[in-house]
């Protein structure tokens, strides 16, 4: 049963998503390491795109560089001579410096190197944003198009939100467009409302709790906006009698009366794989049509997108001007994750067991289909992600290299090998658990 109820389909789109995305950050983070050890003069053994315990999947020796393919999708790795990594290679570390070592090279040279993935990390995402930029624009929601309000789900009804309520500002912030709203929300460790209730302004306060379960299940049972179902188009439609027109709007459902999109959803929930007869507003005359129902109750009907239905604000972006606003984004979205990342150690309703994921969190993302906007969008968004945590001062991490290497240049003191040696392993146990955890989390997720 549990393997009838996987959607096949999404879980490739996510999989072949997420080893594509994860393949091109980590070939070009270790290519920010590659390319500077290579030009200070230093020997690099391996260059390997996942990890390979035991065994490779595929490898070839050119010059002096062995360059693979590992079977452990969580990473990759360069190995320079004479630096202590997590190859723990003890053996050439007990043997006189070399000059192509990378022990042996100023540190200024060592910090570079180690600097440069983190480097080669942020500046991709800054650069994939402006190309998002450049090739899709920027769409998003006004606020005032709201013309029918927002869907109040169920979580957002315990808060005291009602269907057809317009949120406004938050925090007495403005709020200019519906994009902006989950953020806005759950960057906050409170929030205070304001609310357009049927012409009148009311304020409510989100309760205890509220942004903590907004975050444990991934904004399900939010807001959405409403908006009436318009057909677009019906290739995948099962027809039992009649025809739908695009432009026809669907307002019942086996004789409910449906106004909008949730209505619509809540009319046909029970309604798989069955017939059902939706009724069709078509100019000023009502039809109906009888439809086949799939096991998730979809129809096959395509509907009108909700920024043609409520009208959207769209920038295009020339590709000179793209690029300060991608950087712009870039670095607003490296403070959003800055600030998210803060609250998990300040406020009560940011815990990191909602937060952390593992690669099964990471694959959801993608959403399922191959979209190519929200592909480069994802990528550009984890680079930005794996930039930021392998700057963190933890042994094993960049950070925690880049650490000891500014102390040795302010201090004039090198870290002796043996500590470099522990420090690496105390880095790497600790980074192994906080893997397994995030691992066994999204397990308990599942089932939950």
């Amino acid at each position: 049963m549990f393997l009838l109820a996987v959607d096949w389909s999404a879980l490739f789109a996510n999989i072949g998503q997420f080893i594509l995305a994860f393949s091109i950050l980590v070939v070009l983070h270790e290519l920010g390491h590659f390319l500077p050890a290579k030009w200070f003069g230093c020997r690099v053994d391996k260059f390997y795109l996942f990890f390979n315990p035991w065994f490779s999947l595929w490898k070839k020796k050119v010059g002096e560089t062995e360059y693979g393919l590992g079977w452990v999708p969580l990473g990759g790795y360069v190995k320079i001579a004479g630096m202590v990594d997590e190859s723990m290679d003890k053996e050439q570390l007990n043997q006189p410096p070399q000059p192509w070592e990378f022990r042996s090279k100023p540190a200024w040279q060592r910090l570079i190197i180690m600097l440069g993935g983190v480097t080669v990390n942020f500046l991709l995402a800054l650069i994939l944003f402006a190309m998002i930029l450049f090739v899709w624009g920027e769409e998003r929601l006004p606020v005032k198009n709201l013309s029918y309000g927002l869907t109040a789900d169920s979580l957002a009804q315990t808060a005291g939100l009602r269907n057809g309520d317009v949120i406004t500002a938050v925090n007495n912030e403005p709020v200019h467009y519906y994009n902006e709203l989950a953020k806005s929300i759950i960057l906050n460790e409170t929030a205070v409302l304001k609310v357009n209730r049927g012409g009148r302004d009311t304020t409510l306060t989100l309760p205890e709790g509220f942004v903590s379960n907004l975050t444990k299940n991934q904004l399900k049972g939010w807001v959405y906006p409403r908006y009436p179902v318009i057909v677009d188009g019906d290739k995948n439609v099962n027809y039992v009698e009649g025809k739908m027109e695009p432009g026809d709007r669907i307002v019942g459902v086996n004789g409910v009366p449906v106004n909008f999109l949730d209505d619509y959803l809540e009319a046909k929930k029970e309604s798989k794989n069955t017939t059902i007869v939706l009724d069709l507003l078509r100019g000023s005359d009502t039809v109906q049509v009888k439809v086949k129902t799939l096991e998730n109750t979809a129809t096959g009907v395509e509907t009108r997108d909700i920024y043609k239905v409520l009208g959207s604000e769209k920038k295009e972006y020339g590709f000179f001007e793209s690029i300060p606003a991608g950087m712009n984004y870039g670095v607003e979205r490296l403070g959003d994750y800055m600030t998210g990342i803060r609250l998990l150690f300040t406020s009560k309703e940011h815990k990191v067991s909602d937060n952390l994921g593992s690669v099964i969190s990471i694959g959801k993302t993608f959403g399922g289909t191959w979209d190519w906007y929200r592909f480069w969008t994802m990528t550009a968004l984890f680079s930005i992600i794996l930039a930021f945590m392998n700057i963190l001062p933890i042994p094993a991490l960049d950070g925690g290299h880049a650490l000891f290497t500014i102390y040795e240049m302010v201090t004039g003191r090198k870290p002796s090998d043996k500590f470099m040696e522990y420090a690496q392993m105390a880095g790497m146990v600790l980074l192994l658990g906080l893997m397994l955890y995030a691992f066994g989390l999204d397990i308990w997720r599942m089932f939950r």
